[in-house]
């Protein structure tokens, strides 16, 4: 099993790292999770109005240049993929298939371990937000994981934590290498399009950069106390908790959405 050094704790986690030796304090009330009377300084509403002005048109520049990260993301050009053969929960299907008729198809790589009753608590607790994905069909796609492990596991595990997304396993296929998430490796994100049989890969991205696929973080950032983790820069006396210390477990996720739970 690979164990994040302590040095990783000194940047910002993303959603895919194995962190099995964190300090865990998730499900904490907020009185024990709290560790910090801290409050923001407290002026008259037109000062408030001043400083959130001006902290708006950062957003909004923010927003024009993700707008604008976009679009040269619509223009990258595409790779063709060798005719790949994965396994669902029917049997072996090619990656043209795993479309399920649809043009365009993002593949979240989940991370696995052999041998582990629970799996990266990253990716599991990442991808549980997944739960109502027919709105891609407007957009004429689908979202599907797809992992190492092999698929009666990787099934097995699906219904363990509650995950209501579609798995596949490319523990007999090299496309899991192929695209960045070997065995024992980490996460990635995959995008592809597919013309007729031929499928194209579009679009990569790992580490933080899956953040933008996630509500739960952008939740958490409007909060006045943030992230509350040791890497983010926030004022003095304001509450830190080891990394990923308040992200929730695979247990905890199969106790909220599993057979059990």
């Amino acid at each position: 099993m690979t164990l994040i050094s302590s040095a990783a704790h000194d940047r910002p986690p993303v959603p895919g790292d194995h962190h099995p030796e964190r300090v865990h304090l998730a499900g904490r009330t907020s009185e024990e999770a709290m560790t910090t009377n801290a409050l923001p300084p407290v002026v008259d509403a037109d000062t408030w109005q001043r400083q959130l002005d001006a902290l708006r048109a950062r957003e909004k520049a923010g927003t024009r240049e993700l707008d604008a990260i976009a679009a040269q993301r619509r223009r990258l050009p595409m790779v063709e993929m060798p005719g790949y053969t994965l396994e669902g929960e029917e049997g072996p299907v090619r990656l043209a298939d795993i479309f399920g008729g649809r043009s365009q198809l993002i593949v979240y790589n989940h991370m696995w371990f052999p041998e582990e009753q629970w799996q990266c608590p990253g990716c599991t607790g990442f991808t549980s937000q997944f739960t109502r994905l027919e709105f891609l069909d407007s957009y004429d796609a689908r979202f599907v994981i797809v992992t190492q492990g092999p698929i009666d596991e990787a099934l097995a595990y699906k219904r363990r934590v509650g995950n209501r997304m579609t798995w596949y396993s490319t523990a007999n296929s090299p496309f899991g290498t192929d695209v960045g998430a070997p065995l024992g490796g980490g996460f990635a994100v995959n995008v592809f399009l597919r013309d007729g049989d031929i499928v194209y890969r579009t679009w990569h991205t790992n580490g933080r950069g899956t953040e933008q696929l996630s509500h739960s973080f952008a939740l958490i950032d409007l909060l006045p106390y943030g992230r509350q983790e040791e890497w983010q820069v926030s004022p003095e006396g304001w509450p830190r908790s080891p990394t990923y210390s308040r992200w929730a477990s695979s247990q905890d996720v199969a106790a909220l959405y599993g057979l059990d739970a």
